[in-house]
Parts: C-alpha cells; structure tokens; sequence
C-alpha cells in the first residue's frame, strides 16, 4: 500500500512593507521627528502599504534599527539621516538585498543598492556645468575653500567634466588666509601677484554663511535688473590690456568673510569679466543681495514656487512648517509606497531613465547609487538679489531641455505626474486636497 504524498503548504507571501529608520531621539530628533512626519503624509497610517519606524538613536545603534526592519519584512528602508548611521544600516541591508535610499547628503556612500536622497555637492556642480556648457562654456577651473566641501566640489566639478569629454578642469584650494587666497588666485589666472585688497573694500559687508537647506525658505533677495551678458569688468589697474584667464568657467565653493576676499582678489586679477563664468552652489541663495560685486554669476537652487504647495499640506496637518531635509523623506516614502501598490518595486523601476516628480522637482535615481536633480539656474544683478533665468528641467533625459539664457515666464515645472510615460508621481498637490479638513493626506497615487 502507497504513502499518500503529502506536500508542504505553499509560502505566504506577506505584503511589503516600507521602513524609516531616522533620528527620533538625541541631538538630531527634532530634525527625525519632521522626517518622521513628512514620511506619514506621504504614508499616512490608514493606506498600504504600512511603514515601521525605527529610532537611529536607540542604545542598541543604527544598525540594530537596520535588523529590526528586515525581521519587520520590510522591503525596502528609508534613510537614515547621517553618514554614520548609513555606513552602519547599509552593511546589513547590503547583504539582505533590501534597498535604501539614505537621506544623508554625503555621495560617497552612494552605490548600488544605497540611494543617497540628499542635495550633494556633486549634484549642483553637474546641474551648473550642463548649464555653462550650453552657455558656450568649455575650459573648467575650480577655486574652492580647503574644506570637505570644496573638495566634493572640486570631485564633483572633475567627474562632470569628464563624462561631458571636457578638459580636466584645474582645481585649486586655499585657506582662509588673504595671502593664500591672493597668491593662489593669481597663479590660477595667471597674473602677477599684487598687494591683497582688503575685502571689505571689494565686497561690502560680505556676504555670511547659510545653511542651503536653512529653514527661511524665503531669505535672499529678487532682483528686477539682470545682466545677461556677464560679469562686472572689475577694478583691476589693466583694464582691457589685460588677458583673459586660461579658463572661461570657474566654481566657486565659499562664504561669509573667506568670499569676500576671493571676490577681492578676483577684482584684483581682473578675472570679473564677460569672458569669465563664474559659478556657485546653493548656498549662495540665502545671501544673494550682498553679491552684487559677482553680479552675472550663477548658482543653483531649488525653485521655490515647486515646493510651497506641499509646504502648505504640511502645515495643514501639522502647524508647522517642514524641515527643508524633510523633503527627502517625502519624496523617498511617496515613492516608495506607489512602487510597492504598483508592484514594481525593484531597481530596474527605481531607476528609471524618466526620473520621478518630487516635492522640489524631478530627480533621477542612477543605478550608480547618485542621483540627478533638476535644478534651477539663478544669476545675480548688479546691485545684488538675483532671477532665476533657466527653470528646473522639464526632462533629465534631454541637453536640449537645459537650454539657458531664456526668460523665465513664472511657470514651474508641472509636479502632478511623473515624467514622460510613467505613472508613478511623488508629488501632486491633489493628493492633499483634503487634508487640511481631515487632518490626514489624501492617497499617494494620482
């Protein structure tokens, strides 16, 4: 007589889930706790799929945070907030294959599998050299302050260079001593050495530091007056004698007291002329209306009108304006979510070419790990404040979408679906049409 084959019950798949690992405790819990909330009104509590959130800041650490959200089932994990903790949570979603997509703005722990969500340094130097190359701009020099950001710029500026087949684009630091600045920006433009100007003499008040990503969404001024042609002719003794510099382009990285004496010695080479781009990051946004002696430069930044509607939805729920870095959590939990409804949550659709719509526009996650934002190009006017002269682009896809020098209309760029054929959308004011009376958003797909 036969044994009847018994076999064993088929698996049950549970349903995905979304984990958020951020700093809910200790020095950084204020800014986890509005990462926290942006994430709920991406991924409120009453839709699917349901999201677990894990303390970075719990005694047993990060990557303990990391364990618990694998044991949860979840399928992929958002954040955490620091180089640090992604250091120690990749090391065990790594193995495991779940994906994360890390809010830190360090992009040297991007790779595949780690996606890192931030605004990087390396992000607004690519932004800026598209630009300037369509602006005609093909000879790339860099001088930037001897710090870790100025050297992720000047990374940033090497590798943007090379994938566009540029020149390898000379990089020089300096401290933060007028000297050193002075001798070093006249060896980089190829001028004899002059006596140092002091630099409130060059830059009025100077401009001071600020964060890119600082809580007054509407610091720096909007200037009516643009100066499309270029820079200032600068005060140097020459005049037009002099030859232009050996580059056409040139990035700069500082603020406070150290810009005003580069934009000192830059008037001293006479490197402040039309032949001469000079580009800035995001920082410069927050004090702008000192930069009238750089009038003609460019720098990046977000386009604010893309931002001020989830702003609101924010505020609505939770009376309070959201952190700038809690974008990235909206973006990252939104996105997240419509993957997993849609069943396509894997890195061939995380990566997509066509990018996703986010709270401050379209980004592009690389399968590299880095990721490609659509940035806006804002030049300064003479007498400070600035315009913004290039939207953020409609297509990460595209050259011709980066085109510059053209008015801008006060159009945004649409955010109620994703780009091209996709239809996945981040963002879409609609989403929160409601949440204002019910206190909770509305669904995360259009």
């Amino acid at each position: 007589m036969m044994t009847p084959q018994v076999s064993a019950p088929a698996p049950v798949e549970k349903p995905a889930r979304v984990g958020l690992i951020v700093p809910l405790s200790g020095p950084h819990a204020a800014i986890g706790q509005r990462m926290r909330d942006a994430a709920r009104l991406a991924l409120p509590e009453t839709q699917a799929p349901p999201m677990d959130i894990f303390d970075s800041a719990q005694p047993d650490g990060p990557a303990h945070a990391a364990q618990q959200a694998l044991d949860a089932g979840d399928r992929i994990v958002l954040g955490p907030l620091t180089t640090g903790d992604t250091q120690a949570i990749s090391s065990v979603l790594q193995p495991a294959g779940v994906p994360e997509l890390a809010f830190t703005s360090d992009g040297t722990q991007a790779r595949p599998g780690v996606w890192v969500m931030g605004l990087t340094p390396e992000q607004q130097v690519r932004r800026l050299v598209d630009a300037a190359r369509l602006d005609g701009r093909k000879r790339f020099a860099a001088f930037l302050p001897d710090t870790a950001l100025g050297h992720s710029m000047g990374e940033g500026l090497t590798l943007a260079c090379q994938e566009a087949g540029l020149e390898v684009p000379q990089v020089v630091f300096h401290s933060s001593d007028i000297d050193d600045i002075t001798q070093k920006m006249a060896q980089l433009s190829r001028r004899p050495v002059s006596p140092s100007v002091p630099p409130s003499q060059a830059a009025g008040d100077g401009p001071s530091a600020a964060d890119p990503m600082a809580e007054n969404d509407d610091a720096g001024g909007t200037a009516t007056q643009t100066d499309a042609q270029g820079q200032s002719s600068g005060n140097g003794a020459s005049g037009d004698a002099a030859s232009p510099p050996p580059f056409d382009a040139l990035l700069l990285g500082d603020t406070g007291l150290e810009l005003a004496r580069v934009i000192a010695a830059l008037k001293n080479d006479q490197v402040l002329v039309p032949q001469v781009r000079i580009l800035g990051p995001m920082l410069w946004r927050s004090f702008d209306g000192k930069l009238g002696d750089l009038r003609g430069a460019w720098y990046v930044a977000f386009d604010e009108k893309q931002r001020s509607g989830y702003v609101q939805s924010y505020q609505n729920v939770y009376h309070q304006r959201p952190s700038p870095v809690a974008d990235f959590a909206y973006d990252a939990a939104a996105l997240a979510g419509a993957l997993i409804r849609q069943n396509k949550l894997d890195v061939a659709t995380l990566t997509q070419p066509k990018g996703y719509v986010g709270v401050n526009g379209l980004f592009h996650l690389r399968s590299d790990g880095r990721l490609i934002r659509a940035l806006a190009i804002y030049q300064i006017a003479p007498g400070g404040g600035s315009q913004m002269i290039v939207p953020a682009s409609r297509d990460l896809t595209s050259s011709v979408s980066l085109s510059t020098l053209s008015p801008v209309s006060g159009r945004g760029v649409s955010s109620t679906t994703a780009v091209g054929s996709s239809d996945v959308a981040v963002w879409s004011p609609a989403r929160h049409v409601r949440s204002a009376a019910v206190k909770s958003p509305v669904p995360a797909v259009p």
